[in-house]
This record gives C-alpha cells, structure tokens and sequence, in this order.
C-alpha cells in the first residue's frame, strides 16, 4: 500500500514542481560548477547499495576535505546557491527520481551513507535496513536543523557521534517498528509543517511514544513532553 502511494505522489509532485526543478537546473549550469545532480552512493533497503539523487550544493570531491559527509553551518564548501537549496530542502527534491526507482520511499528512514551508517549498532542497522529510506522521516523531522546544531556545538564531530547518532538511531528504530499508514501520512503533513515554520514543535505532539532526546538535546531540538 506504501509504495502505491509513493509512486502516486512522486508522479505528482514532479509534475507539481516542474516549474520551480526547471529554472534550478538551469542556474545550477550557470552558476556552479556545472553540475546539476549530486550522485551519492547510500545503503538502501536490504542493505543494497544505490545512488541518491540530489541538485548539487557544494564543490566537486568536497567528501575529500574538511569534515567529510558532515555538513556544518557555513561550510565552506558549499556554493553560493546552494546554500538556499539546503536551507529550504529543495536540493532534496530530485529525489522523487529514486522513489520512482524503488530505492525510497516518501517517508522513511534517512538515507545514509557508508560512513554514518557504520556509526550505528549491529542492532539499529538491522532495524532501520528493514525498509525503504525516505525523502523524508522522523530523522529528518526532528533533525531539520542539524547544521545549525552541529554548529551549537562548535562543529565537533565527537558531539555528533556520542550524542546525535545514538538518539537518530533511537529515532529511525522507533518509526520502523511503528510504520503505518497513519503515521507515514503523519509524517508527510508535518514534514511540510516544519519546512515552512522551521520552529515548530509540532512532531512531539503528532507522535506518541517517541524515544525522548537525552538532555543535552532537549533544547536544541525544542521538545516537549506531552505526558
């Protein structure tokens, strides 16, 4: 049933957007390195390897320097437009391509690549390999500002693995075991939500039982007990 609502909504949107993907692509030819899409390879469902599609944001072999596939607050290495396209997630859009593809899913655990999918435990990714990644998630929903966070904590890459991973993989786990039809409709509408109000608590509230954020989270990513 999900993956008929996938494919319905990925043929929609792409149709919906095409006037805003067009003049993107356009710019990206004009004003980067002529470089539309960024290619990525990311650990699928299974466990099968695929290659995300996404506008490109940053210089070429930027992997190779800096903080690797950690994006932080004003890196460097991201290009001049691409810096809105992160902002507004709108270099997330081509990947309605890998929906259509079968390698995503609209909603659905982060797709992740080599290097911080090894981040997690034997346990968390037997879990979260169960499914299809997602254009969108709880991860996503509640990270949304991970530059910025990242940022909070000086760019530390020991912060991100000591207290970001566990709690993401906390996350994706809970929405894994948790997967329904209500809650991938969930997940949709408040994704739209936290895009056009950034600030909003709205997923504590929507979802009941999430794994609650350890306290030096709790803050930075606005929670709100419900109980």
């Amino acid at each position: 049933m999900q993956r008929i609502f996938d494919i319905i909504f990925a043929l929609l949107a792409l149709i919906i957007l095409s006037p805003l993907l067009v003049p993107i692509t356009f710019l990206l030819v004009m004003t980067g390195e002529g470089e539309v899409f960024y290619l990525q390879e990311r650990i699928g469902k299974h466990r099968k390897i695929f290659k995300i599609y996404k506008f490109a944001t940053m210089f070429k072999n930027s992997e190779s320097v800096g903080t690797g596939t950690v994006t932080i607050k004003n890196d460097p290495r991201i290009l001049p437009l691409g810096k809105f396209l992160r902002k507004s997630k709108i270099n997330e859009l081509p990947q309605l391509l890998n929906i259509l593809f079968g390698d995503m899913s609209v909603i659905g655990p982060r797709p992740l690549t080599e290097q911080t999918f090894s981040a997690y435990t034997d346990q968390i990714k037997n879990t979260i390999a169960k499914v299809r990644p997602g254009l969108s998630g709880i991860g996503s929903i509640i990270f949304r500002g991970e530059e910025d966070i990242l940022a909070g904590s000086n760019g530390s890459l020991a912060f991100y693995r000591i207290t970001i991973t566990p709690y993401k993989g906390a996350l994706e786990v809970w929405f894994v075991e948790n997967c329904t039809i209500l809650n991938y409709f969930k997940a949709i509408i408040i994704t739209i939500v936290v895009v056009i109000f950034p600030k909003s608590r709205i997923a504590w509230s929507m979802f009941d039982g999430l794994p609650v954020p350890p306290d030096e989270l709790k803050n930075i990513l606005n929670f709100v007990d419900i109980k």
